[in-house]
């Protein structure tokens, strides 16, 4: 595993609390400046934000798509036809064997459909973009726009960190970007089909995913 010096994590704490008040496409700007082609996107196509300002800013950019074996139909036809037509540098992920005793909703499921490839696709690179936000979740209500991740050994970039879901929502709109299919039938927050729900809590979003578990992340972003 990678370990950070002290010069970057000086670094990290310096552009993190400058970041506070930019905007996304500054923080793309200063990780495609510092980090050059050395960066990957995990994305799950939730919506297409983040995948078009990185698409528009350095299209070749690899973007990791997490297939878990559990999506919804939509959102792998949602992901196919994005990726051809933008086009997209897109590497889908596959679960290994030891994923198939432990199907979705399982107690280490998240660990092998998600962790585990995706720590594969980031071997090597210098950091990774995300999509999340501090509202998404209790529990990312205090994540930083950049620092390091402990658990993959690299930087972790979070450029809509600041943002809110109307924030999101506008840029979509502003963008004529495709929405995905699901939000047309009430689906705030897409994850594996097994798992995901409308919500079940009004104007908690995220409310539908692994609902009635005695859960909130799926790993990814956790500690």
């Amino acid at each position: 595993m990678n370990q950070p010096t002290v010069a970057l994590l000086d670094e990290l704490e310096r552009v993190n609390a400058r970041f506070e008040t930019a905007s996304p496409h500054d923080v793309l700007t200063w990780t495609f400046d510092r980090f050059g082609d050395d960066v990957a996107m995990a994305c799950s196509f939730e919506d297409l934000a983040l995948v078009h300002m990185i698409h528009a800013m350095r299209p070749g950019t690899e973007i990791v798509f997490l297939d878990t074996r559990g999506h919804f139909p939509e959102t792998l036809d949602f992901v196919a036809r994005i990726a051809e037509a933008w086009p997209l540098h897109l590497t889908r992920t596959q679960p290994g064997p030891d994923a198939d005793d432990w199907p979705c909703g399982t107690t280490r499921c998240c660990e092998l459909r998600k962790v585990e490839p995706l720590r594969r696709a980031l071997s090597g690179r210098a950091a990774w973009i995300t999509a999340v936000k501090r509202v998404d979740a209790p529990s990312r209500a205090t994540m930083s726009v950049v620092g390091w991740d402990d658990k993959f050994g690299l930087v972790k970039v979070n450029p809509l960190a600041t943002w809110s879901d109307d924030d999101v929502a506008y840029y979509v709109s502003a963008n004529r970007l495709e929405e995905h299919p699901l939000w047309a039938k009430g689906y705030t927050s897409i994850g594996c089909a097994a798992v995901t729900s409308v919500p079940v809590v009004p104007g908690d979003r995220r409310s539908g995913r692994w609902a009635g578990a005695d859960k909130q992340e799926c790993g990814l972003h956790e500690a």
